[in-house]
């Protein structure tokens, strides 16, 4: 658990520093929308989780209006309070704000109205990974223990090439993601 923290510590510097030496206008022009191993992945109809970005994670939002428009329900992470298990509701509009709360943890979430679901993909936040799709989290363990509980769910991380790593201290309930993808690769996992 220690080598973990310590891991985490260096990773959020490193994708700090990463993202505070790209140019405005080319970092604008990275993520703008999924590759086509992603878009044969996440077929029209299906719900889609992502997560609200913070400035230095892979952003989310225009993959989020990318599916809104070609026909995927999206969905956002949402908890009641700190320490609840993390559910998924509906994100009616990724160009709306309207639709949004402040959660327990400082990030925007759908309403606490908005319908529940169970998202066929999950696209998932990460400081660390590993060629294979291993992946290392900010520590909560939200994402790991929903997956446990919902096998179903595709899952793919999206994360600046600077976040991979050549090995990760993996724990039996750490869940691999089915891919990767940065600016420049896509990554299968063996999920």
């Amino acid at each position: 658990m220690e080598k973990k923290q310590s891991l985490r510590a260096e990773l959020k510097k490193l994708r700090s520093e990463h993202v505070a030496a790209l140019p405005d206008d080319m970092r604008g022009l990275m993520f703008l929308r999924p590759p086509s191993p992603v878009v044969a992945a996440v077929p029209e109809g299906s719900v889609t989780a992502l997560y609200r970005a913070t400035p230095t994670e892979a952003p989310t939002r225009r993959y989020a209006e990318w599916f809104f428009e070609h026909g995927r329900t999206l969905a956002l992470p949402w908890f009641a309070e700190r320490g609840d298990a993390m559910k998924f509701r509906l994100w009616l509009d990724p160009h709306d704000e309207g639709g949004l709360e402040a959660g327990p943890y400082g990030m925007m979430q759908p309403l606490s109205g908005a319908p529940e679901v169970l998202p066929d993909t999950v696209f998932v936040p990460l400081l660390g990974f590993t060629a294979q799709c291993d992946r290392l989290g900010q520590g909560g363990g939200h994402y790991d223990r929903w997956l446990a509980a919902n096998p179903h769910a595709q899952t793919m991380g999206l994360a600046w090439d600077c976040q991979l790593v050549d090995s990760l201290p993996v724990e039996a309930h750490d869940i691999r993601l089915g891919a990767v993808v940065t600016p420049t690769r896509f990554y299968e996992g063996e999920a």
